[in-house]
């Protein structure tokens, strides 16, 4: 069977499940084209993120004549499935220029991506934004089966502006990363369209699966890691680690990450004077993540809005405690047995978790750390869940 993936940017450093969840799909026998729509990340710290470059065709990498030419030809040769696929495109744009533009601009791209999937069985699309949008368009120009995984937080933000109904109508299956997941699917779709609707689990990189405990961590240390974007709740946590260093608790705070809201993030560290407690290291390698993970007593994430995060699986697959929010996927993997779960948008209650994390007994914090690997390691197997994305795709 051959299946080819759609990303809108791929490779790229927070796509790494991605890349996991492909190689199990290519070990349970499927073979696999990987297309991004956009050119992939500038910078890729992790050396099989690289490895995937050459392994990927990038639809606006194309020449702009290559492009349009596709678009005559499929409207020439299929005339009656290239208004349809027309019709569909406007239909997303819902009445708003700007928005209908774009998705006229998709149409071009599913009509060259169409005439590259000759033999392809099954066209897979992550996220349920544009790639789902175009994939839709490549169903509704071709024939060929689409299924996309849903994600969130921004599919469930913006399920109407995104037509997420008529994507899920028309596609053979639908996948949600969590239960939540799904539940929000079903909340934007009619019954008789649940049977589609799937739940697989994004997978944990081999190195975190198998990596050998460490000592328990004594030293003061916390971590973050995350991208620098508003949906993470950094600010909060400048205000919290601030709390918690005017409680005259000793503590150091390390943030793995990078993004749009640096300057942002470095500005309050500044202003609440926590240069010295606070780092930030930028993007980081597989190894790098584990070895600041390992280093740390508990690993902090306030997200606002979330899917599943997979930086909580990868902690909690080295035994590594969390302190998060109670918000979308997380109470799936995260419980009192093997974190802190906090209310979303609460700097007192994060303030306290991050005080009770370096307060505990390290011999506790591995005890909790135990439960929550045992958790990741039953759920999140990139391998396993490969495979059942194999299954999905062969039914």
């Amino acid at each position: 069977m051959r299946v080819a993936y759609l990303v809108n940017r791929y490779p790229a450093v927070s796509h790494s499940f991605i890349r996991r969840e492909i190689a199990g799909v290519e070990a349970a026998g499927v073979d696999v084209l990987r297309f991004s729509i956009r050119p992939p990340d500038a910078s890729l710290p992790d050396a099989a993120d690289r490895a995937e470059l050459d392994r990927t065709t990038v639809i606006l990498g194309q020449p702009k004549s290559a492009l349009l030419c596709a678009a005559a030809k499929m409207a020439l040769a299929r005339p009656g499935r290239f208004l349809g696929a027309l019709k569909a495109a406007i239909a997303m744009g819902q009445g708003r220029p700007k928005i209908a533009l774009r998705h006229l601009i998709y149409l071009v791209e599913a009509c060259w991506l169409a005439r590259a999937l000759a033999g392809v069985d099954r066209l897979h699309a992550h996220f349920g934004t544009n790639p789902a949008a175009v994939a839709r368009l490549v169903h509704l120009l071709s024939g060929i089966p689409y299924s996309f995984t849903v994600h969130g937080p921004e599919e469930f933000d913006a399920p109407g502006a995104l037509d997420l109904p008529a994507k899920i109508v028309d596609a053979a299956q639908v996948v949600a990363i969590s239960d939540f997941g799904r539940s929000q699917l079903m909340r934007w779709t009619k019954p008789a369209q649940w049977q589609k609707l799937n739940v697989v689990r994004c997978g944990i990189d081999e190195g975190f699966a198998s990596a050998p405990p460490a000592p328990p961590v004594s030293a003061a240390e916390l971590c973050c890691v995350a991208r620098l974007s508003a949906q993470k709740g950094l600010p909060l946590l400048i205000e919290a680690a601030a709390a918690l260093r005017a409680r005259g608790v000793p503590f150091h705070l390390t943030l793995v990450g990078d993004g749009e809201m640096r300057k942002e993030i470095e500005a309050a560290i500044a202003d609440h004077g926590l240069g010295e407690i606070i780092a930030i290291t930028g993007y980081l390698d597989a190894a790098g993540v584990r070895a600041r993970l390992l280093a740390s007593r508990a690993m902090v994430l306030p997200s606002f809005a979330e899917g599943l995060p997979v930086v909580i699986m990868e902690a909690l697959a080295l035994r590594v405690p969390v302190v998060t929010t109670a918000i979308a996927g997380v109470p799936e993997l995260v419980d009192a047995s093997c974190g802190w779960v906090v209310p979303a948008g609460s700097i007192e209650a994060l303030c306290d978790a991050m005080a009770a994390a370096l307060a505990a007994d390290p011999a506790d914090l591995r005890a909790m750390g135990e439960v929550g690997r045992a958790r990741v390691l039953a759920r999140h197997d990139a391998r396993a869940n490969g495979a059942a994305m194999a299954e999905l795709f062969r039914a």
